[in-house]
């Protein structure tokens, strides 16, 4: 089944975007889609985050159409077994999900980002869930955020971060079957 990649920067318009297509998608196949299933990664860690949250289902609801979220922070592969065939799946977003993973362990004293191996793993994971999920005949839509227009930071994390999800998104167009870039929401098809 397809994988639909999104990208664009910060309140482009992607998330509307991809919710949109989904939704077409999903009426356009409903005699063969299941579901339509929105896999969230956000955490409201603070009041900014909270509203982009609330903002988010109240688009969703006035949609006219039900959705399934699932609460997915840290391991899109918990999701797995509550997909079957012939879902319509958007997450949002690649970039929220792999800030959690950097920082997950913080709490305990040592964050991912710190441990040997722990980053990579969680990659090799998740690139292992998105080929499950396609095998399961799942439509995908992929969300994540542009953040390569910005000159390169001296932080050592925060150049880490960018190169990781350079290079997710790297191969997530790779195996793409769509790709667009949202911006001031204007959509630019690449793939």
């Amino acid at each position: 089944m397809p994988l639909i990649f999104i990208t664009g920067g910060v309140r482009s318009g992607k998330s509307h975007f991809a919710e949109k297509a989904a939704v077409t998608h999903y009426q356009t196949e409903f005699t063969q889609a299941q579901r339509l299933i929105y896999i969230a990664s956000g955490v409201a860690l603070d009041r900014e985050m909270e509203k982009r949250i609330l903002r988010h289902q109240a688009d969703r609801q006035a949609q006219d159409i039900e959705w399934l979220t699932i609460e997915a922070p840290y391991d899109i592969a918990d999701t797995l077994h509550q997909l079957t065939d012939g879902d319509v799946v958007l997450w949002d977003c690649v970039t929220t999900w792999l800030t959690n993973a950097f920082y997950e362990g913080f709490d305990m004293g040592t964050p991912c980002v710190e441990q040997p191996g722990c980053l990579e793993e969680k990659i090799d994971s998740l690139k292992k869930v998105v080929e499950t999920l396609l095998e399961k005949r799942v439509t995908f839509f992929i969300v994540s955020n542009e953040l390569f227009d910005e000159p390169p930071y001296s932080s050592e994390e925060v150049e880490l971060y960018r190169q990781m999800l350079g290079e997710l998104h790297q191969w997530f167009v790779s195996i793409a079957d769509e790709a667009y870039e949202i911006n001031y929401g204007v959509v630019k098809k690449w793939k």
